[in-house]
């Protein structure tokens, strides 16, 4: 195969794109440091200079695709009004990725990632995937029974609440575990099943 000189800034975006290309062609099943060096012109030791191991360069891989889970979800987020419609653009924004990109999310939340210290740029872009929802579940009335929590735990928890069926949510129409129409087509969307969750003054 004929190899591609690369100046040492531009080979480890190009490896990056390479594996995200590969997601979107191939699935998970597909990604490899040889295929992924392959598909750029490399040999297959070449991704060291930049990574450790497979381990790394699917790390990096899942941080962009949670940069761009997050910016899915914003684009009509800040043109909606505060409140509901807010929150509904959100969850469409994180549907929408999930459903398009299914094997680039599951390897965003594969459990091979623990998204610490060790892990530092994925955390970091996890993290802002997760603060567009934790910023609209500020303000969000979730009328539940039960004991009243302080302030900081009833916000952890609205949000975490929201993060759980949301994500549920895209999980399971990725594995095709919601009921579906005969063209496949889900036969409700999230905003169908949300609670009609109010937002305080």
């Amino acid at each position: 195969m004929h190899k591609k000189n690369y100046h040492h800034g531009d080979l480890k975006p190009a490896l990056i794109q390479a594996g995200l290309d590969i997601l979107e062609e191939e699935g998970l099943e597909g990604l490899s440091m040889r295929a992924i060096a392959a598909r750029v012109g490399v040999s297959h030791t070449a991704p060291k200079n930049h990574f450790d191991g497979l381990h790394g360069l699917l790390s990096a891989i899942a941080a962009e695709g949670f940069r761009r889970h997050a910016a899915e979800m914003q684009k009509d987020v800040e043109d909606a009004p505060p409140g509901r419609e807010r929150l509904d653009a959100a969850c469409v924004g994180y549907i929408k990725f999930a459903r398009e990109h299914g094997a680039m999310f599951r390897l965003m939340f594969s459990p091979r990632f623990n998204k610490k210290a060790e892990e530092e740029e994925l955390a970091t872009a996890a993290a802002s995937s997760y603060g567009v929802l934790r910023g609209i579940a500020e303000g969000l009335n979730w009328q539940r029974p039960g004991p009243e929590l302080s302030p900081e735990l009833e916000a952890m928890r609205t949000e975490l609440m929201l993060w759980v069926f949301v994500h549920g949510y895209a999980s399971l129409v990725n594995e095709g575990q919601m009921p579906a129409d005969p063209d496949g087509k889900p036969l409700f969307d999230v905003l169908e099943l949300m609670p009609q969750f109010d937002y305080g003054n």
